[in-house]
Parts: C-alpha cells; sequence; structure tokens
C-alpha cells in the first residue's frame, strides 16, 4: 500500500532548494509589478505621440491602470481567503498575461481604447499579485526571519521599476517629436507591441512555474479569519468606521498614490516644456527618480531606528511641499530637478501610511488592507486632475495638484501619535 502524505502537523518543514524555491518565485512578483507600474510614465508620452492626444486623454493610461487595482482589490482578497494565496498569485499572473497580450492587436489596429482596456487587464492582474504576495512571503519560511524575507522582496520593487523605465526608454520611446506621415503614426503605435508580448510570455512561464511548483501547506489552504468570517459585512464596515486613524489613513494613501503617479507621469512632460528635450531623452529623468526612491527606501528604514515613523513621514511631506511649490513656481531646470529629488522623500510613505493606518484593527486588518489597497484610486483621480489643468493651463500649474496631497500626507503624519512600525510591507 502506498505510504500517504505526512499531514501539517507531521510534515518536516522543507529545507535548502525546495525551501528556497518558493520564495524566488514570489520575490520576482515585486519585480514584475514595480516593472508594470513604470512602463505607463513611458506609455503617457508615447500614446500622447502616436494617437495625437491631450494631456488629459494621455493620463487616461493612469485612469484605466488604478481603476483595475481598485475594482479588484476586494474581489482579489475574498479569493485568496477562499483558495489560498497560491491560488490568487496564479490567478493573478494568468490575468496580468492576457493584459499583456492584448496589447498586440490593439497596436495592431492602432485602437487606443483597446490598450486603455489591456492596461485596466493587467492592473486587475497586479491587484491579485499585492494583495497575496505581501503574507504569502510571511508564511515562506521560519516565522523569525518573516521581516527579513518580506524587506528582501521589497528590495526588487524598485529595481523592476528601473528596469521598466530601461525597456520603455530602450525599445519602445523614439526620440522622434514630429510626426509626417500615416506610417509614423504606425510605427510609434506598434512599438509597444514586442515589449508586450515579452512581457506575457515571462509572465505566463512564471504563472506556470507557480502552478507546478510545490509551496507549503499554508499557502495553499483557505485564510479565513474566524474572528473576521463569523461579521456581517455591516458590522465590519462599522468597526472600521470606528478607527479615526484608519480613516484618515485611507485619505492619506489616496493623495500619495494620486501625488507618486502625477509626478512620475508628468516628468517627461515637464522635463520637454521647461528645458526642450526629446522624450527619449526625458525619461533619464524618470530613471533618476526611480534610483532616488530606490536610495531613500534604505535611509528611511535606517532613520526609523531612531525617528517615528508618523514624524519621518510628516517630515518628508513637508519637504516635498517645499519642493513642489518649486517645481510650480519657478520651473526651468532647477524646477526639474525638484520634481525629481522628490521621490527621495516619497519612498517611505506608502508602506508607512499603509502599516499605521492598519494598526490596532485586529479581526478586520484584511478587510482594512483591502479598502487601503482600494485607495489607490488616486492615481488616476488625480492624474487627470493634472492633465486637465496642463491642457487648460501649464504643466508647472498642474504641479500644484502634488504639492496639496504632500500638504495632506503632512498633515497625517505630523497629527498621528508616534508609532514604532513595520516596514515590510510597501508598494
Amino acid at each position: 500500500m502506498p505510504l500517504s502524505e505526512p499531514d501539517a502537523k507531521t510534515a518536516a518543514p522543507a529545507r535548502g532548494f525546495a525551501a528556497l524555491w518558493p520564495i524566488v518565485l514570489i520575490t520576482a512578483l515585486f519585480f514584475f509589478w514595480g516593472m508594470a507600474n513604470n512602463l505607463n510614465d513611458i506609455l503617457i508620452p508615447q500614446f500622447k505621440k502616436a494617437f495625437t492626444l491631450t494631456d488629459f486623454e494621455s493620463s487616461l493610461v493612469q485612469q484605466s491602470f488604478y481603476l483595475g487595482y481598485f475594482l479588484m482589490a476586494v474581489p482579489a482578497g475574498l479569493l485568496m481567503r477562499r483558495f489560498g494565496y497560491k491560488a490568487a498569485v496564479i490567478t493573478g499572473l494568468i490575468i496580468f498575461a492576457i493584459g499583456a497580450f492584448s496589447f498586440y492587436p490593439g497596436a495592431e489596429i492602432r485602437q487606443y481604447p483597446w490598450l486603455l482596456g489591456a492596461l485596466f487587464v493587467i492592473a486587475a492582474g497586479l491587484a491579485f499579485l499585492e494583495t497575496s504576495a505581501n503574507p504569502l512571503m510571511t508564511i515562506l519560511g521560519d516565522e523569525k526571519s518573516a521581516a527579513f524575507r518580506l524587506n528582501l522582496a521589497q528590495a526588487f520593487n524598485p529595481l523592476g521599476s528601473l528596469v521598466g523605465i530601461w525597456v520603455g526608454k530602450t525599445f519602445i520611446l523614439s526620440g522622434i517629436e514630429q510626426m509626417n506621415d500615416t506610417a509614423d503614426f504606425v510605427r510609434e503605435a506598434k512599438a509597444v507591441q514586442t515589449p508586450y508580448l515579452v512581457i506575457g510570455c515571462v509572465i505566463l512561464l512564471w504563472a506556470l512555474l507557480v502552478a507546478f511548483s510545490k509551496f507549503p501547506q499554508a499557502a495553499t489552504k483557505s485564510t479565513d479569519d474566524a474572528d473576521e468570517a463569523r461579521m456581517t459585512i455591516g458590522q465590519t464596515l462599522s468597526g472600521l468606521l470606528k478607527h479615526k486613524h484608519f480613516l484618515m489613513g485611507v485619505v492619506a494613501q489616496f493623495f500619495y498614490v494620486g501625488a507618486q503617479v502625477g509626478v512620475w507621469s508628468f516628468t517627461i512632460k515637464y522635463a520637454q516644456s521647461e528645458i526642450g528635450i526629446s522624450d527619449k531623452l526625458a525619461a533619464d529623468y524618470v530613471f533618476a527618480s526611480l534610483v532616488l526612491f530606490a536610495i531613500g527606501r534604505f535611509i528611511g528604514t535606517a532613520l526609523l531606528r531612531f525617528v517615528s515613523a508618523t514624524k519621518l513621514l510628516g517630515a518628508f511631506a513637508v519637504i516635498n511641499v517645499a519642493l513642489m511649490a518649486y517645481a510650480a513656481s519657478v520651473g526651468g531646470l532647477y524646477g526639474l530637478y525638484a520634481m525629481v529629488g522628490s521621490s527621495l522623500f516619497m519612498s517611505i510613505m506608502f508602506p508607512t501610511i499603509f502599516a499605521t493606518s492598519v494598526r490596532g484593527l485586529g479581526p478586520l486588518t484584511k478587510t482594512g488592507a483591502s479598502f487601503l489597497v482600494m485607495s489607490i484610486i488616486g492615481g488616476a483621480v488625480l492624474t487627470a486632475a493634472m492633465g486637465h489643468i496642463s491642457d487648460i493651463s501649464h504643466i508647472k500649474t498642474a504641479i500644484f495638484v502634488p504639492l496639496v496631497c504632500f500638504v495632506v500626507i503632512a498633515l497625517y503624519g505630523l497629527g498621528s501619535k508616534s508609532a514604532t512600525v513595520d516596514m515590510s510591507k510597501g508598494h
């Protein structure tokens, strides 16, 4: 008679390669969504040129993308709770791949709405990945080293962002500003086909690797919290509404993501307008922003050993208010430097707001986390506002939008009680 599978209580923990392989597979997800997010900063000027769009119309790239996050955050959480982390990861990767493959026909027929739909599908897939990857990393090994694994995985997120900008600059942006005939518009539209076809193939391969790889039993079982499961939707929402710091955190996260996405989305436009360079050269400033963002994560994490998280958040937000004020009022090369420099101080904002917002929620934490993921719709709403202001006025005037965002974040940080938080979760 064949031997039965050992149960969860008696099974020996995986060691060596068997233990490391699932960590490698999930760590790569942080890289993938960093790359996908920041490729949008390349698509905005590319689509503006290929389809002769206004700044508002080109901002629909971010609106479509973050709408996908907004609408799929809760379904992703529900699927994760019902079928486990691994199922949510596989689902997210498949949806991501479908969205990437959809770029090919969309560019072939030169339909901007189709390409926006493809971005929506990609973001829907990423909502599943972001909802499941952070908690999954905590169970892929010793509980004592969970924070280390999460921080290590987060280090690959800005690396993916940098690769996304490099791919976009190298394989999508042509540096050609003047469109002379239909062939030029066709060429610029089709420039996205090969990069996204390759991305789709890699993501689909990763889905297969995850599907056929052995994960700990905790990664495949239902993750329903007994206390939360007994609550009705009304009780859960009522409970969350009683936590003032959580509600303030959702608002702060909405404005933070709006500021981050808006600044990065329009850095190329700002550089073109203020110092008169091509989109290809202007992409270098987005790349520099992401380098500073990555450096800021290490600096911020080190400072958190000596300064409370909320106070550091408030101080960084105040600095960014000053930088945005300079970029909006003075402009020129130094205004562009101010735009780029703000990324250094944005680096700790998402994880700090996230961690301080869910602190003390108890059994409401999972639902609260879903609302925080939904709050990143700010990236769509406020980027659209910037595009509209730029169209009717000037790109410098549009920078007052992230300035207001950082004021809200400063109020949240400086008005919150001092707290030491786990910086293992981020964006």
